[in-house]
């Protein structure tokens, strides 16, 4: 076995544009030169997603030898953002997508990214890039939480980032003021403003980008504030594809099926892309590649991100408790799949309206599958991390909905609890759960004092507001916590399961 192993890796093609045509046969690769490629794009925040799915999306036109001038230039804004830039100038900015649907795994090379621009302390490179009119879209995924909302939504004017790119606007410390300074210069220069395309798991992401922005350059200078908000657009978008994290398993899948590559992308066999058509400045024709482009991306965003990506959160924190390495462990679980399933059926698809094609009870379905899918090694730490934003961007809008309406919480209460418990820093067989929020020291710090007083946890105000004095909720929540400490999480679980759908 292990000769094999040596051999798989002796063989294996190191990932470059000269090596392409010795890529084994089974494994796809870009069909167009890439000398005739030119960019239109600038994605910040070169992570897996983008890779496995924006960026699919242009090389799938570019296969058919449409959108050849809107080539993707990379850029980053954390210092992390490096290992990744020099990983994929070593290839060429080339990634092997694998696909791991249970019939198959295949795998295909995309070469829709030419550049990555260097990533330094008050972003010159990215600015200059930015400025050029020869870029027309503007890209991220940042995560939900690198917006810089403070609790009620709004832009968070005295975070310290923020404060510095008021104050310095030519050396700036985010991704949002690199971006103003970048259309502060277009402005100047007489050049037409680029479209913002938030890629992010937010509702509304697009309506948040356009808010960020304009309120950051409203502190710097009201007048270019004035001209973002009138000239430049902001498409609100719903992205969906499961793209777990990449190791050192990731890359031996793609050793094993003949590439070396630094960088590969593993996901599942579906995506999905609805894009709000609001470009100021042109856009690549994804829907002929299968995205929607839609004038009301509000449902189609609502049914996603409660039912998958607070979903997600129902199946994590209790599997992150538990020990289960993986979402797809999770739904063969014999406890916590009845909860996620009774939690969606019960507390959020009443919250959930159809859109065209597909009901909450068929999307449930579709999910459901998805996250059982054995191939795709979807980690639970993954799914839980940063879950200050996730729990206050996913299931707090659900509860509040639930709340005005009168309608039942408890399996809501019970997953607000299970997070509680998880950010304890410990499973339930005492091995330490490593820091998985930006505030993860401040969440153990009150974990610790809920355990005795559960009512803590809800006074956390930055996160749940105004719900710690709706009874209904913050009862459940301070009995489900109290259950979990004396007795476990699986008696929680079977608890909840007892009771009877409403």
């Amino acid at each position: 076995m292990d000769e094999l192993k040596q051999k798989t890796r002796s063989t294996a093609v190191a990932l470059s544009l000269d090596t392409l045509d010795q890529l084994p046969a089974g494994v796809g690769r870009p069909t167009y030169r890439r000398a005739d490629l030119t960019p239109g794009i600038v994605h910040i925040g070169l992570g897996n997603f983008h890779r496995g799915h924006q960026a699919w999306y242009l090389h799938r036109l570019m296969q058919q030898g449409l959108a050849l001038d809107w080539a993707i230039i990379g850029a980053g804004v954390r210092p992390g953002d490096a290992r990744m830039r020099d990983s994929l100038l070593a290839q060429d900015c080339l990634t092997t997508l694998i696909e791991l649907d249970p019939a198959g795994i295949s795998a295909e090379v995309i070469g829709s990214m030419i550049d990555f621009v260097p990533v330094e302390d008050g972003h010159r490179a990215l600015i200059t890039a930015m400025s050029d009119p020869q870029i027309r879209i503007v890209s991220l995924t940042v995560t939900e939480g690198g917006y810089y909302r403070d609790a009620s939504g709004a832009l968070d004017m005295a975070h310290p980032d923020i404060v510095h790119d008021i104050a310095h606007p030519d050396t700036p410390r985010t991704a949002f003021g690199a971006m103003v300074a970048a259309l502060r210069n277009r402005k100047q220069a007489g050049h037409a403003p680029f479209t913002g395309q938030s890629c992010d798991n937010l509702q509304g992401n697009g309506t948040i980008l356009r808010q960020t922005l304009i309120g950051l350059a409203r502190g710097i200078d009201p007048a270019l504030a004035g001209w973002i908000d009138s000239e430049a657009s902001f498409p609100n978008s719903m992205v969906d594809c499961i793209v777990p994290a990449t190791g050192d398993a990731e890359r031996k899948r793609a050793l094993a099926l003949g590439v070396k590559d630094a960088a590969p992308v593993t996901h599942e066999n579906f995506r999905q892309w609805v894009i709000e058509d609001d470009f100021c400045q042109g856009r690549p024709a994804w829907d002929l590649v299968g995205a929607t482009l839609t004038q009301d991306v509000h449902s189609y965003e609502a049914m996603k991100i409660r039912m998958l990506n607070a979903g997600h959160q129902v199946l994590a924190n209790a599997g992150e408790i538990l020990g289960l390495p993986t979402i797809a462990a999770c739904m063969t679980d014999p406890q916590i799949a009845p909860f996620f399933r009774k939690v969606q059926i019960t507390e959020i698809a009443p919250h959930v309206t159809a859109v065209p094609g597909i009901t909450p009870d068929a999307y449930l379905d579709l999910i459901t599958r998805r996250f059982s899918n054995p191939e795709i090694h979807d980690t639970t730490r993954r799914v839980a991390f940063d879950g200050s934003s996730r729990h206050a961007g996913f299931i707090l809008p659900i509860l509040r909905d639930a709340l005005s309406a009168g309608t039942v919480v408890s399996g809501l209460a019970l997953t607000e609890a299970l997070w509680a418990r998880m950010c304890h820093g410990t499973r339930e067989d005492g091995s330490v759960i490593e820091a998985n929020d930006p505030i993860w020291s401040d969440l153990v710090t009150v974990a610790e004092r809920a355990r005795t007083t559960p009512s803590e946890w809800l006074q956390q105000s930055q996160i749940y507001g105004d719900l710690a004095q709706h009874d209904s909720f913050a009862t459940a929540f301070e009995g489900w916590l109290a259950l979990i400490w004396e007795s476990g999480t699986r008696t929680a679980l079977v608890e909840y399961l007892s009771q009877p759908y409403d």
